[in-house]
């Protein structure tokens, strides 16, 4: 098996903006549509216990680690916080197995979270913000190494 880092850079790097936008897409229409029907949704999660100001947290999450992801901006960060999300979602409200599809959903949650503990590990390509980053002079040393 070829490793990403022998893959054609062009090719490697198309392949992992792919990655991210279709990763980050799911945050950021979920996120967008929490917003937009804010009340509804604290009405339907105060029914589970869960409070505003939690909603609040989970909105800023997934649109700004969704946004981080799709433009290559501390994707790592974002990546590993979207992955424990989603294995936090999975154990909180998809384990009643005796539902197909609540299965399907703890199935596709765990799934999208290794995806993103592999883009965390991968970083985020070329094709990124992230990058430019990286090459700044005045971005320094350890935190280089911990953003990228």
């Amino acid at each position: 098996m070829t490793p990403i880092s022998k893959i054609k850079p062009g090719l490697a790097d198309a392949v992992l903006l792919a990655g991210r936008l279709l990763l980050a897409l799911i945050f950021i229409h979920e996120g967008t549509t929490l917003a937009l029907h804010f009340m509804r949704t604290v009405e339907a999660m105060a029914v589970v216990g869960i409070s505003a100001p939690l909603v609040v947290g989970v909105i800023a999450l997934q649109l700004g680690a969704g946004l981080a992801l799709a433009l290559g901006v501390f994707a790592r960060i974002g990546a590993i916080m979207l992955g424990l999300f989603c294995l936090a979602t999975a154990t909180l409200f998809h384990m009643d197995f005796s539902s197909q599809n609540e299965l399907l959903h703890f199935e596709k949650d765990l799934a999208i979270a290794g995806g993103m503990f592999v883009l965390s590990i991968a970083g985020s390509g070329g094709f990124s913000l992230d990058r430019l980053l990286r090459q700044m002079p005045s971005v320094p040393g350890p935190l280089r190494r911990i953003l990228f």
